[in-house]
């Protein structure tokens, strides 16, 4: 008995000392590939041209190139957070796309999303909503309904398309898509008083506040990471991208009074409702004017029979908003 015990005890320290051996030799890696990452980080350069909409950035001039270079080094410096992103951005970019070429607004307009609210229904502290920000007065403006059941700026695919108006109708002002994205933030008459104040044209001549000094910058470094995410060693394995919702469509034209046994009756939580339908602010949907309708989204599994698929939903859902 005692040889046995000291045979299990001899063979607990062999296990003990290869734990510890191979604990080692898996931290040493760690730090091999921290410390690669630091080489590598130190060595980014940046690209010999890059532009935004087609319009060339000036990286000849020192301060341009500095500026995008530290946002640059941000978005790798940050890179879990980047990735996040651009998870996310896979999930959203295939249905903001086809809205910003309905109206011919340049696809690098999605990459504000990113800067705006990193592709989320995010709130601000200042009030403002959503994927694009939009405050409540500004979302009025461009076509979103704001009240205590509904609020649009919460909806992706609406207030993507509140946010295309806002870029077509600064472009006809401003005729340059980078001052438009500089405008989004500033807003069209912030950016056209420093430009006539300034004797200016160009957003990378013109002296401005720090948020919009450095605005159009951080678009672009994600612009960069996203499309050359090797470069930085961002790449992401496809199966760890976020996937796009499979959901359908059903048109409610009658009013819902509570919207927790809408779920359920259709084999729904009530959870899976919210987290589809964001914009649905209240318990209850009112249904005002004769030809009012809405279109809540449900898991593709449980929609109701003749849904409305993904391809058509640009089409069908936002026809009315589109039109506008």
């Amino acid at each position: 008995m005692k040889n046995l015990q000291n045979v299990l005890l001899f063979i607990g320290l062999i296990a003990l000392l290869v734990y510890n051996i191979w604990d080692k030799l898996e931290e040493g890696k760690r730090l091999n590939i921290a410390y690669q990452a630091g080489i590598e980080l130190t060595n980014i350069t940046l690209p010999d041209s890059i532009d935004f909409c087609e319009e060339h950035v000036p990286l000849k001039e020192p301060d341009i190139r500095e500026k995008l270079d530290e946002e640059l080094h941000r978005n790798i410096d940050g890179k879990f957070g980047v990735q996040i992103l651009m998870k996310r951005a896979n999930r959203w970019y295939p249905k903001i796309e086809p809205i910003l070429e309905s109206y011919g607004i340049p696809d690098d307009f999605k990459y504000l999303v990113a800067i705006e609210s990193a592709i989320s229904n995010k709130e601000s502290p200042v009030g403002a909503v959503g994927f694009w920000q939009f405050m409540e007065l500004t979302g009025k403006e461009f076509g979103l309904e704001i009240n205590e059941e509904i609020d649009e700026r919460y909806d992706p695919l609406k207030s993507t398309v509140a946010a295309c108006k806002f870029f077509k109708q600064a472009y006809e002002r401003l005729n340059n898509w980078t001052l438009v994205a500089a405008a989004y933030n500033r807003g069209m008459s912030g950016i056209e008083r420093e430009l006539k104040k300034q004797k200016a044209s160009s957003y990378y001549d013109l002296y401005l506040n720090k948020e919009t000094s450095e605005y159009v910058y951080k678009i672009i470094a994600f612009k960069e990471v996203y499309v050359r995410p090797e470069k930085y060693n961002l790449t992401l394995k496809k199966r760890n991208l976020y996937l796009l919702e499979k959901i359908d469509y059903i048109e409610v034209t009658e009013n819902v009074s509570d919207l927790v046994e809408f779920a359920t009756q259709r084999g729904i939580s009530y959870k899976q409702l919210k987290m589809s339908n964001p914009w649905l602010v209240g318990n209850s949907l009112t249904i005002e004017g004769k030809d009012k309708k809405y279109f809540i989204a449900l898991p593709q599994s449980v929609s109701e029979d003749n849904p409305l698929k993904i391809d058509t939903e640009i089409n069908e859902i936002l026809s009315d908003s589109i039109a506008d």
